[in-house]
């Protein structure tokens, strides 16, 4: 059974992240059984901006924060990276957290949920670039929250067609994952 992490990439007060994450949990949970889906908060984490001696690469982590995130990263065989898009690309946050590790997340597979003015599609097409040098591999059906069309005064309301664009994100990712845990235990 594919375990697939949900991580939760803004920190801020006031963030919109845990109300997508739940979302994408919930719709998850509720239509891919066969899978186990757990929510990563980075917020939960408590990160501070890299404060590591040694290269990720290395391994070498001295600290419990980087002990706690490696963890939680290397029991996950996938990924949904949920992504605030802040000055056309992902959170500090976000790219703070996958710079933390390296090898926890190689040959595993992620999809994308992520929201902003424009539906935060250049926060998704940072993290594409970003994984790949980590040895993800993104799946190519993302969902682009509009901050104007699927949020209102009283929180999270996705247009209807978002929750069939997460459906198939959720089959390619789990199709990817599968794939990716052989090259893992090759």
């Amino acid at each position: 059974m594919a375990r697939i992490g949900i991580i939760i990439g803004s920190t801020r007060p006031g963030r919109r992240g845990p109300a997508v994450g739940r979302w994408v949990h919930q719709v998850a949970v509720t239509d891919r059984p066969a899978a186990t889906f757990e929510i990563l908060d980075l917020a939960d984490f408590g990160l501070p901006l890299l404060d590591e001696p040694c290269p990720a690469a290395m391994g070498q982590y001295r600290h419990p924060h980087t002990h706690a995130w490696a963890n939680a990263v290397a029991r996950c065989d996938g990924f949904i990276f949920v992504t605030p898009e802040y000055n056309h690309s992902t959170s500090a946050a976000m790219k703070n957290a996958i710079d933390y590790l390296f090898a926890e997340w190689h040959d595993k597979a992620a999809g994308f949920v992520s929201y902003g003015v424009t539906g935060g599609w250049r926060a998704t097409e940072a993290l594409r670039l970003i994984l790949a040098e980590v040895r993800v591999a993104g799946v190519r059906t993302a969902v682009g929250l509009s901050l104007f069309t699927d949020f209102s005064a009283s929180g999270l309301m996705p247009a209807p067609h978002q929750r069939a664009t997460l459906q198939t994100m959720l089959d390619e990712l789990l199709t990817w994952s599968s794939a990716l845990s052989r090259v893992r235990q090759a």
